[in-house]
C-alpha cells in the first residue's frame, strides 16, 4: 500500500474490496485500528478510499491516483468481473450493508467510476463471492439474525435482480468461494468457513460443498485437511487452491475468555480473566501458511506448499493473469493489518 499523505507508512487494511479489470488492480475500502489494538481500547476505523494500481509486466505499480467510494465499507464480498470489480454488502460504523457496488475503470479519463447494482435482499457482511461468465454468486455471510445459509446470484449482462438459489447445506461465513468449469459442468465450491454461535464458541468448518449450476443441487465433497476460515482461494486449471486461513485455536480461546468475563461477577476475577485475554490476543501466533490444493477430478485435498511470509486473512486472492495470483493487504494477526501484497506464480499445471 502507498504511504499516507503525511509520508507515514500505511497501516494496511483488512476487509478491503479488491480485483482486476484489464491491467488495473483496485483495492478499496477496508478497516484498521489506527489508535491502538482493540483489546487496549482502540477503535476500528472504516474507510472509503480506493487505490488504483497498474499491472505492468508482472509488476504492481501504484498510479498515484485514488478515488472515493460512496461510503465507508469493509468485509464486503468482492470479485473481479468483465465489467469491473464488485463489492457486495459488508459493514461500517453504522452497521451491516445491503449495497452492491461496481467499480469500473474508465480508460478515457484514467479514473474509476462507481455504479450501484441492485440492492441485496438483506444486509450481510463477511459473505463470499465469485463469478462464472457474467453471473455473480454470493454465498453465506453474517446477518443481523445470525449466520446465513443463503445463496444468490445476479447476471450483470441482463440488468437483472438478485435471484435466490437453493441454500448452502450449512450456514457459513468467511468461506472461500470459487467457480470452476470442468469443460462440461459449471460448479461453485464453498470451502471452509465458520459459524458464530450464541452462548458457545464459533464452529470452524473443514467442509467442501459443490453447487451444480446445471442441476441446481448441492453435494458434499472431500473435507479439507483441517477446519479453516477467512482464507483466500482461486481456481487454476481443474484444481482449486486455498491459501492460509485461520484454524480457529486462538480465536476460540479468546471467545471462551470473553464469555467467562461476561458471566463473572467478581471484579477481581474478571480483571484477571481480562488480563489473560489481552495476553492471548497480544501474542497471537498468526495464521496458517499452508497452500492447499483440491483436485476436482479425484476429489482429494493436498498440502502442496507454504507461504514464506506472514499469511493474511480477510482479504482476497486475485488472479492478475493466467498464472499469477496476488493477495493484497489483509490481517496477519489479531487486530494487526499489513500493507504488503503477496504475489505467487503457478510454475506448472
Amino acid at each position: 500500500m502507498p504511504k499516507n499523505a503525511n509520508g507515514s507508512p500505511h497501516l494496511g487494511l483488512a476487509g478491503a474490496a479488491s480485483g482486476v479489470q484489464e491491467d488495473v488492480l483496485i483495492v478499496a475500502g477496508g478497516c484498521n485500528f489506527p489508535d491502538g489494538m482493540p483489546w487496549m481500547g482502540g477503535l476500528k476505523q472504516y474507510y472509503k478510499t480506493g487505490y488504483i494500481f497498474r499491472v505492468k509486466q508482472n509488476k504492481i505499480v501504484f498510479t498515484e491516483h485514488t478515488f472515493e467510494l460512496p461510503f465507508n465499507i469493509a468485509y464486503g464480498a468482492s470479485c473481479s468481473t468483465p465489467f469491473g470489480v464488485v463489492t457486495l454488502g459488508g459493514e461500517n460504523e453504522n452497521g451491516l450493508s445491503n449495497k452492491a457496488l461496481l467499480m469500473r475503470w474508465n480508460k478515457k479519463t484514467n479514473s474509476i467510476q462507481t455504479q450501484f447494482l441492485p440492492d441485496l435482499p438483506f444486509p450481510v457482511t463477511n459473505a463470499s463471492a465469485t463469478i462464472l461468465g457474467t453471473t455473480i454468486f454470493l454465498a453465506g455471510g453474517e446477518t443481523v439474525d445470525g449466520v446465513s445459509d443463503k445463496f444468490l446470484c445476479i447476471d450483470l449482462n441482463n440488468n437483472g435482480e438478485w435471484k435466490m438459489l437453493p441454500s448452502i447445506p450449512k450456514p457459513v461465513s468467511h468461506a472461500v468461494v470459487v467457480a470452476q468449469n470442468n469443460g462440461s459442468t459449471p460448479y461453485i465450491y464453498v470451502m471452509g468457513g465458520r459459524r458464530k454461535n450464541n452462548g458457545s464458541t464459533s464452529e470452524f468448518y473443514s467442509t467442501t460443498f459443490r453447487y451444480n449450476i446445471n442441476t441446481s443441487g448441492w453435494t458434499e465433497r472431500k473435507n479439507l485437511p483441517y477446519a479453516v476460515s477467512a482464507g483466500t482461494g482461486v481456481a487454476h486449471g481443474t484444481n482449486l487452491f486455498l491459501f492460509g486461513g485461520d484454524k480457529g485455536v486462538t480465536f476460540n480461546k479468546t471467545e471462551t475468555l470473553i464469555m467467562a468475563i461476561q458471566s463473572e461477577q467478581d471484579p477481581v476475577k474478571r480483571n484477571l480473566l481480562n488480563d489473560e485475554k489481552i495476553k492471548l490476543q497480544a501474542s497471537h501466533p498468526g495464521f496458517s501458511k499452508d497452500v492447499l490444493m483440491y483436485n476436482t477430478a479425484l476429489d482429494t485435498w493436498t498440502i502442496v506448499g507454504t507461504i514464506p511470509f506472514e499469511s493474511p486473512v480477510t482479504t482476497s486472492a486475485v488472479k492478475i493473469d493466467e498464472h499469477t495470483v496476488l493477495i493484497p493487504a489483509g490481517e496477519i494477526k489479531a487486530g494487526v493489518r499489513t500493507p504488503q501484497f503477496l504475489k505467487g506464480k503457478f510454475v506448472k499445471d
